[in-house]
């Protein structure tokens, strides 16, 4: 009887070449990163207008959105620092504003991103819509490289939007309204969304109230005195969920 080749005989195909799982990896991640794109780039051509009206260089927007990286809180930079705003101001803003990433790295798939500078870059780079993408169903078999590309992408969305709009800062009209509220837009849409995925009305109403204290209460004040309230009724609620369930 005719034997077949050894090559036939149970010979598990070759695994995929370096270099395509690195071309594989990036395609994924550009597809990933795809739909964030579309509102990553628009808001940071937003921002980077709003720089160029402010009197800074128009490499100031490079600046801030490739070294600061912090979506909402380079916005309120535009008018803490022109206003020459005190440092503890600044530093207790940026606290409280950024405060939500020390819960996504509870769940931020961080164990899988190798090497000491992918760890140290996935940090940095960790924003709302890289949270947002990673920690879904789909994404939990993704490797080291694909999160990375992920971030990367997302932050190359969000630095080329704002170099585009400083560089255009000059065309935009200065008059042109809406520019700093599309942030406020942006955060917006996402609480609709999370509101419409967990129907958690507690949440809205517990930010509604906050909102309203800190606009009666200490109106100066205002932003720095509502993230402050929200953050301990989110602490606090937190505390007497986890001790409820412990007793059930």
């Amino acid at each position: 009887m005719a034997t077949l080749p050894a090559k036939h005989v149970g010979v598990p195909p070759a695994p995929p070449a370096p270099r395509q799982r690195l071309r594989s990896d990036l395609r994924r991640a550009l597809r990933d990163s795809g739909s964030v794109g579309l509102g990553a780039y628009p808001m940071g051509v937003a921002f980077g207008a709003l720089v160029a009206h402010s009197g800074f260089a128009w490499w100031w927007a490079s600046v801030f959105s490739g070294f600061v990286y912090a979506g909402s809180l380079e916005f309120l930079f535009l008018g803490l620092v022109p206003a020459s705003a005190p440092l503890a101001s600044i530093a207790v803003t940026a606290f409280l504003v950024n405060f939500r990433h020390v819960f996504y790295a509870l769940s931020f798939p961080l164990h899988r991103v190798r090497g000491r500078l992918g760890k140290a870059y996935s940090t940095f780079a960790l924003s709302d819509e890289a949270y947002a993408v990673t920690v879904g169903e789909a994404a939990q078999s993704f490797p080291s490289r694909r999160v990375l590309w992920l971030q990367v992408f997302i932050h190359f969305y969000w630095a080329g939007g704002a170099r585009t709009g400083a560089l255009l800062g000059s065309v935009i009209p200065d008059g042109i309204r809406g520019l700093d509220f599309a942030v406020t837009a942006l955060f917006i849409v996402l609480a609709i969304g999370a509101f419409r995925a967990r129907r958690d009305i507690p949440a809205p109403l517990l930010a509604l109230a906050c909102a309203l204290v800190a606009r009666f209460v200490l109106p100066g004040q205002l932003l720095l005195t509502a993230f402050a309230l929200f953050t301990a009724g989110l602490l606090t609620r937190y505390a007497v969920t986890r001790k409820e369930r412990a007793r059930a």
